[in-house]
């Protein structure tokens, strides 16, 4: 019996051949580093680094509303709509986690397989992992990927989880809210903060009737912000009906951010969300590391649980820096 010799295990390209193939637009590249940076690994912290210069250039777009009103499908359609004119488009669909595997249940990138192989589209899905806000915690650094790979629009698709969902408005240069007729009233919607957040209002499946009711009592709650005012675009994705209106909407509001200087204003901000965020969590893993707290961490749980001391004085205690032997 002839023994079967283990083929040579491929060596793991480094973070520069990465970053250096992905910058000449090799979709391969951008693939690793963004599954790099969703399994959280150490070289993704130095990939993200050297590709942040060469990105700002592309249009983020967020779509959020309820699960099933066609996020997927007008994504789609857009895509098609966009590559027409001849712009390189990304999606990033972030998916509910599988409770199995831990990673994305794929569903996405299953509905949109047609426009995925088109060279100038890039599709990537995402794992929520548990992250509240319905978008992974990944999410915009897989976005810078897509942006330094040379898309000029990221499309970013939530899962569509109620409240959490105005998480995008925060991140995304337009955020577009989809809703469907005959799904409760509207007031349902003004509870999830989704009123405050929309640049541009979708009204999907208007096959199905009573939309009017829907699109009025849109317009009679919306109002204009920093001199726009939402418009809402009536569409059937499945069979086309309204993209073009949909992707006029994106380029005109595209414009209006740049005429007005508040694409600059939503960069700043996003910048220091980011800047709180990347905080936090070195904080958290560093309070995490109980091995290099010891004692000190160890005796702080007992003192609280003893109700010596409240969880917040016991906060403070622990980041306090160690006084200096003089």
């Amino acid at each position: 019996m002839t023994r079967r010799t283990a083929s040579p295990r491929r060596p793991r390209d480094s973070v520069p051949e990465l970053v250096r193939a992905l910058l000449r637009g090799e979709k391969r590249a951008a693939g690793k580093v963004i599954s790099l940076i969703e399994d959280d690994e150490a070289e993704a912290v130095e990939a993200v680094a050297r590709i942040f210069p060469h990105t700002g250039r592309a249009h983020v777009v967020g779509f959020t509303g309820p699960p099933g009103a066609g996020k997927s499908s007008l994504i789609n359609r857009l895509v098609r709509t966009f590559r027409a004119k001849d712009k390189k488009v990304g999606v990033v669909a972030v998916d509910p986690t599988s409770p199995y595997s831990g990673g994305a249940v794929l569903g996405d990138r299953i509905r949109m397989a047609d426009t995925g192989v088109d060279p100038g589209v890039f599709i990537r899905s995402m794992a929520t992992r548990g992250h509240a806000g319905g978008l992974a915690l990944a999410t915009f650094d897989a976005v810078r990927v897509l942006d330094a790979l040379g898309m000029d629009v990221v499309f970013v698709e939530t899962v569509g989880a109620g409240q959490s969902e105005v998480e995008i408005a925060t991140r995304a240069h337009t955020t577009v809210v989809v809703e469907m007729p005959l799904t409760g009233d509207v007031v349902q919607t003004m509870k999830a903060g989704i009123l405050e957040i929309g640049d541009v209002y979708v009204v999907n499946k208007v096959d199905l009737g009573n939309d009017d009711v829907l699109v009025a009592n849109l317009k009679f709650q919306l109002e204009a912000r920093d001199g726009w005012t939402p418009p809402i675009v009536r569409t059937i994705a499945t069979d086309g009906r309204g993209i073009d209106e949909l992707a006029d909407a994106l380029m005109r509001h595209a414009e209006f951010l740049d005429r007005t200087g508040l694409r600059r204003n939503r960069e700043v901000a996003r910048a220091r969300l980011e800047i709180l965020e990347n905080a936090q969590r070195s904080l958290a893993r560093r309070v995490e590391d109980t091995s290099r707290l010891g004692a000190a961490f160890d005796q702080l749980a007992q003192d609280v649980a003893d109700r010596r001391i409240d969880p917040h004085a016991a906060a403070v205690k622990l980041l306090k820096p160690p006084r200096k032997a003089r």
